[in-house]
């Protein structure tokens, strides 16, 4: 399982370890990634997703999935966030189509 964020793309970064006496040795700064299980209202399920802690908040910001993945770029999303979009995309044009 890759240490990349489902919704943002953050991935590793990478760095120094610098001691007192100041020598530098190489490092890599994960990201806080954490298994969350985040609710669509368009789709009235649950989707399990490896995030963020910076995208949860982030989520919680723009008031929900459904709105969070309708502003998000394709190319930062994950293959399994991309389906979801379609889906919530697809779900919302058979609503407007029906009223």
């Amino acid at each position: 399982m890759s240490r990349r964020c489902e919704l943002t793309g953050k991935g590793p970064m990478s760095g120094n370890n610098v001691s007192h006496a100041k020598n530098r040795t190489r490092r890599r700064f994960l990201p806080n990634l954490n298994e969350t299980t985040l609710q669509s209202e368009a789709l009235g399920r649950g989707f399990k997703l490896r995030i963020s802690a910076a995208a949860l908040r982030s989520v919680d910001h723009r008031g929900g999935l459904d709105k969070f993945l309708a502003k998000a770029k394709d190319t930062e999303l994950s293959d399994n966030a991309l389906k979801i979009k379609k889906a919530i995309a697809k779900s919302g044009a058979q609503a407007e189509a029906l009223s």
